[in-house]
This record gives structure tokens, C-alpha cells and sequence, in this order.
């Protein structure tokens, strides 16, 4: 089986929208494009080094829309973007370009997927896609890069209708201009309990 992993740059409000820069996703009249920019460090860089290790993506229609355009002519910025699979789920598109995108339609192609054999599958942006498999049970592991900011409105990586579920920290790392880089696994139900005086 292979793991799904989010992976996500994410606000202290919980916002996922337009972090690279401000012509990404200005939909619903976003104004914050280019949030992470301020935040980069050479620590923070090793990190993304790792994080950017080759992996098939899965990715919802308007992630897919943005990044088609954009990294099959960076990909010196990305090794192995163009080379790993790319599922897309979409019911409006089919076919693509870029080489090895895979149109799907349903979350029992995605189930599908998770359950075949080959290497781990990481999912950037993609709120809607994000907000279904946790719907659905199916996020193993996020890698949050947590930024000290408010942006009060945009797309959110969570929202109030995925099933319960405990992680454990991994790892985490703090760089030195205050992102928070933690990974995140899967550890089963939500234990309650009463806190005692």
C-alpha cells in the first residue's frame, strides 16, 4: 500500500492559498500571493530539499491548472516534477501535455491508487482534494510548514467534516525567521480524558 502525504504551507489561520506568489491563485479576490516569500532561509531550503524528493503527486483540477503551466519549463527547480506520475481528479478535464498526468474522477480511484504498488504520494495545495480524502480516511502523513502570519480569509487546508484521527510529530524543525516545519504520522483514534487539577 502507499502512503498518501500532504504537504502544505500553511498560515497560523489555517490558509493555503497562493503561497509562491501573487498571480497563483488570486481567485475570490485573494490579495495575499506571495506570503512565503519573507520567510526564506537557508534552513527552511534543506528542508524543502527533502521534502521535494521525487514522489507521484496527486493533485486536485485548479492545483493541476496552475502548476501545468509553470513546472514543465522550471523543472531544474523540481528534479523528477515532469518524470513521476501526476493524478489528477477532475471531472471536467481528461488529457494533458505534461507527461505522465492521469486523469481520475473518484475517490475509488483513488483508493485504487493508494492500494497498488509503487512510491509514496504527495499531494500539495489542493484544499478540495485535501478535504475529501480526510473524508475518507486516506491522509498517512502531513509535513505542515506552519508561517507566523494571519490572513483572515482564503482557502483552508481544513475544514469541519473530516473524521477524527490522532498524528504523532515526527520530526519539526524551527528556522530561524519562525516557520514551523513538522511531519506528522498517522497514530490512530482520538484519545479524551479529563485534566486533572
Amino acid at each position: 500500500m502507499r502512503k498518501i502525504i500532504v504537504l502544505s504551507f500553511i498560515t497560523l489561520d489555517g490558509v493555503i492559498q497562493a503561497p509562491g506568489g501573487p498571480e497563483e491563485d488570486p481567485s475570490n479576490g485573494f490579495q495575499y500571493g506571495g506570503w512565503i516569500a519573507p520567510y526564506g532561509d537557508d534552513v527552511s531550503g534543506k528542508i524543502m530539499e527533502i521534502q521535494l524528493q521525487p514522489a507521484d503527486l496527486m493533485l486536485g483540477r485548479k492545483t493541476f491548472d496552475i502548476w501545468e503551466s509553470y513546472w514543465p519549463q522550471h523543472a531544474a527547480q523540481w528534479p523528477g516534477v515532469n518524470e513521476v506520475n501526476k493524478y489528477v481528479l477532475s471531472s471536467t478535464r481528461e488529457t494533458s501535455d505534461w507527461q505522465n498526468s492521469i486523469f481520475i474522477n473518484s475517490i475509488e480511484d483513488i483508493k485504487k491508487i493508494k492500494q497498488s504498488d509503487g512510491i509514496d504520494i504527495k499531494i500539495w495545495g489542493s484544499s478540495e482534494l485535501v478535504h475529501l480524502l480526510l473524508q475518507q480516511e486516506l491522509v498517512d502523513e502531513f509535513w505542515l510548514n506552519i508561517y507566523p502570519i494571519l490572513l483572515g480569509k482564503g482557502k483552508r487546508l481544513f475544514d469541519d467534516q473530516a473524521v477524527p484521527a490522532a498524528f504523532s510529530l515526527v520530526e519539526s524543525t524551527v528556522t530561524p525567521n519562525g516557520v514551523i516545519m513538522a511531519h506528522y504520522k498517522r497514530a490512530g483514534e482520538v484519545k479524551t480524558g479529563t485534566v486533572e487539577d
